[in-house]
């Protein structure tokens, strides 16, 4: 069995000034009275004032370089303004998939025009993306894709359908996860395509969730053309790009904070007394948090030094999404109260939202059994 190790988070990893000056900021432009059933949104919270007032603030692109309208900051940086957001329910979504893997891949693999072009735009909270990577039929398996970009004079023709894309009927662009040759190698043959949405023959449909709220959508590519110039990084190197982009997916603290704002409800409810139930249902809760921030921590102090912590980062995501589907639970467990969509209690509204968003904790970004397998293969289990 291969030995796996979680490096000690960087010292200064909890930058006290910092994460005062971002509190402060979230407590004026969110204000007291943001309702935590708002809150509960986390990240599928979209506002794209929000996402400029962050980039004005040096908040986007804070590990970009300088050179493409990034701040040149640390990963760790950067990991404590993501998790005081997170911790606040700050609605984060209109910028997220661009800053938190879009950025990173496009300055790793894109072309200079590519870095020129986007870079800027996304660290200044003006240029959202989204993901193409899931499709119907299979699941959490990305080797299993079938949408094809076969390569004709000046470009490649697109055809297939995306499913899951998250706020693509409000982004600019995807980077889209396709075949570029005829061959069924499960891996081999892969490409990633930068594409515009605003592409003629791209058609997006809303796909509502359980609570009937529009964040997902099927994205269908009929006889699409793209150009030569979207193509990110290297033809048939896709899913050793897309592995790298997954490890920013996976790790953060969006992978176990998801479920904060019923957290922060649930403590408000048992106030300054809780029986002892309650007090070893916080406790065991509370070290779970912090054992998953300081794996999460490390994943972040890995990737700042240039490392790739896949599998590091596939086990916080297993592990955060678990606990954040079992949050919902526990507040049951240890409140009587009805999960009331849009009740004017605060406990009960929460409780409603995240209840509802908890079915798909474990399946952005893969399902728990994908991870276990990869987690099994990293380890040399199987």
């Amino acid at each position: 069995m291969s030995l796996l190790t979680f490096p000690a988070p960087p010292d200064d990893a909890t930058f006290p000034a910092l994460r005062a000056e971002v509190r402060a900021f979230l407590s004026e432009t969110l204000g007291p009275g943001y309702p935590a059933a708002e809150r509960a949104r986390s990240w599928n919270g979209h506002d794209p004032d929000f996402s400029r007032k962050l980039g004005q603030r040096g908040w986007l692109g804070m590990t970009l370089p300088r050179a493409y309208g990034g701040h040149g900051r640390s990963a760790i940086e950067r990991y404590v303004v993501i998790e005081e957001l997170l911790a606040a329910g700050a609605p984060v979504a209109a910028h997220w998939i661009a800053d938190r893997q879009s950025a990173p891949l496009i300055l790793h693999h894109g072309t200079e025009d590519q870095r020129r072009t986007i870079l800027p735009r996304i660290a200044a909270g003006e240029c959202y993306f989204c993901i193409g990577m899931s499709e119907p039929d299979s699941g959490s398996d990305l080797a299993a894709v079938r949408t094809r970009a076969l390569p004709e004079p000046g470009g490649f023709r697109v055809n297939g359908t995306k499913l899951w894309t998250t706020y693509a009927h409000k982004a600019h662009y995807m980077i889209l996860f396709c075949r570029t040759d005829r061959s069924d190698d499960r891996h081999g043959g892969t490409s990633q395509l930068l594409v515009d949405l605003t592409t003629p023959g791209i058609s997006i449909r809303p796909i509502l969730d359980i609570a009937g709220e529009h964040h997902f959508n099927e994205v269908a590519f009929d006889n699409v053309f793209l150009p030569e110039t979207a193509v990110l990084g290297a033809l048939g190197q896709g899913w050793t790009q897309v592995m790298g982009e997954l490890a920013f997916e996976r790790s953060g603290p969006d992978r176990f904070l998801s479920s904060f704002a019923l957290v922060n409800e649930l403590l408000r409810v048992l106030g300054t007394a809780p029986d002892l139930a309650a007090r070893r249902a916080v406790g065991r809760l509370s070290a779970h948090l912090m054992v998953l921030r300081q794996m999460s921590q490390s994943v972040a102090g890995m990737l700042s030094r240039g490392e790739n912590p896949a599998l590091q980062a596939t086990i916080v995501k297993d592990l955060g999404t678990t606990l954040e589907q079992q949050i919902p639970e526990i507040a049951r467990s240890l409140i009587e109260a009805e999960p009331i969509p849009g009740s004017a209690d605060p406990f009960a509204a929460t409780l409603a939202r995240t209840l509802l968003a908890a079915p798909s904790f474990s399946l952005r970004g893969g399902t728990r059994e994908i991870l276990r397998g990869i987690i099994a293969r990293g380890l040399g289990l199987r």
